[in-house]
């Protein structure tokens, strides 16, 4: 018996001034132990209770491996291949994707600042290109889209415009290029946005669609029925 334990029947079995054994039932003897062993001096060498639950939490991922490793073909060395391969997927994904943002808010206007001409968002968005900012070179080449239509009469000056708008609109003048215009209205809302990161291919996509447009003519039997409408 531990030496706690013979303390505590020694205490119940004698008295404090050396008198005979005294004869206890067992529900007051047991109410003695309890309060015996609530004496701090019995458990200074407890684990804590962050301890403990370390120790809960390392033996519940050991049943997990071990149950899951009982399952999988291989044991646990196929349980190891298999945790390998999906964390490389994850890590694939995430370089692929970017860091997750949030969702796309569609509908955010094209222009937030002072109004400035096609020619200074085009010099803007070459100066980011050349820089590898693809992201504002991106939204930079939208903006000088939209504004050299504007400044062609194309489209209506509209300070609150989005990005969806204006492609719907400009793709009734010009419906060649209506497909390119919606193209990069997403791109430029998923950069904006969306959180989405632009790449070197989408900034020329828009650059090319921007030079063609402007050697485009539109059509003016779709022009005069969307400026009617």
């Amino acid at each position: 018996m531990p030496e706690a334990g013979g303390f505590i029947t020694a205490r119940l079995l004698s008295g404090a001034s050396g008198t005979p054994p005294v004869d206890i039932g067992r529900d007051p003897a047991r109410e003695a132990a309890r309060r015996e062993l609530s004496d701090p001096a019995y458990h200074q060498n407890d684990p804590s209770l962050l301890q403990r639950g370390l120790d809960k939490f390392w033996d519940w991922v050991g049943s997990l491996f071990d149950s899951a490793s009982g399952v999988t073909p291989g044991g646990a060395l196929g349980l190891v291949v298999v945790v390998v391969a999906v964390i490389a997927l994850i890590g694939a994904l995430w370089w692929r994707l970017g860091t997750p943002q949030r969702a796309a808010v569609p509908g955010g206007t094209v222009f937030d600042d002072r109004p400035r001409s096609a020619a200074e968002h085009r010099t803007a968005a070459e100066a980011h290109a050349s820089a590898h900012r693809w992201n504002e070179a991106v939204q930079e080449q939208m903006r000088a889209i939209v504004r050299s239509l504007e400044e062609r009469a194309l489209l209506d000056p509209r300070p609150g415009r989005t990005a969806d708008e204006a492609a719907a609109e400009a793709g009734r003048p010009l419906p060649g290029h209506a497909d390119r215009l919606h193209a990069a209205a997403r791109a430029f809302d998923d950069v904006t946005y969306g959180g989405r990161t632009a790449d070197e291919a989408t900034y020329i996509r828009l650059h090319d669609l921007d030079r063609d447009l402007e050697r485009s003519k539109p059509a003016l039997s779709n022009a005069i029925h969307g400026a009617a409408a």
